[in-house]
């Protein structure tokens, strides 16, 4: 079982890693295989709506999206990590995640998500109701922790002081291990829910 992890940060070894590793440590006692990739350093530019995705089944843009893609289709879970700017995830973090789950068209139903902010001191609910629309709005159950999952430090390593924080980080990994594990054995006893045939309601006629 292999969870995938996306960090949004720019600055590599920063805050965001601290509550990663903290993760990444927790899943390997879980026997959960982890790969973190950083993004928020690499050029990515935002969805501009061509559709093209629809035909060519990958992103017009060749990026790390496509890179990505195949790696999430992999996973049985995702965790996307951010530090908090303007009370909002990295706009680089933003720009793959749009195209990343808009231009895939495999199933992502029952992977598990969840998501893992940074900041100094304020934002972080707003961040972290951001990046779990992605998971909801793809049939992906979100993992909790004891509290919502926040880390906070400014400088350098600082967030390895929060120790409450990084407790948090290490209840995340173990429920996110529960429900990955668990939904495997549903699924090879129950199978995944029956699915409807989408029905889209358009208001402007």
């Amino acid at each position: 079982m292999k969870v995938l992890i996306i960090n949004g940060s720019p600055r590599v070894n920063g805050n965001t890693s601290v509550a990663l590793r903290e993760m990444e440590a927790q899943f390997a006692k879980n026997g959960i295989e982890t790969e973190t990739i950083q993004v928020g350093n690499k050029n990515i530019r935002g969805c501009i709506a061509c559709g093209k995705c629809a035909e060519k089944g990958k992103c017009v843009f060749d990026d790390a999206v496509n890179e990505i893609a195949p790696k999430f289709e992999a996973s049985d879970g995702l965790v996307v990590a951010s530090p908090v700017y303007y009370a909002s995830a990295n706009a680089t973090l933003i720009a793959l995640l749009d195209r990343l789950f808009y231009s895939t068209g495999f199933d992502k139903t029952m992977k598990v998500g969840a998501s893992v902010v940074v900041a100094r001191r304020g934002g972080c609910s707003a961040t972290y109701d951001e990046l779990n629309k992605y998971f909801t709005i793809s049939g992906m159950p979100v993992a909790s922790s004891c509290y919502w999952n926040s880390l906070h430090g400014r400088g350098k390593g600082e967030a390895e002081q929060d120790l409450e924080g990084l407790q948090t980080m290490r209840m995340l990994a173990d429920n996110m291990s529960f429900l990955i594990k668990s939904i495997a054995l549903g699924k090879e006893k129950y199978g995944l829910p029956e699915k409807e045939e989408r029905v889209f309601t358009h208001f402007i006629r």
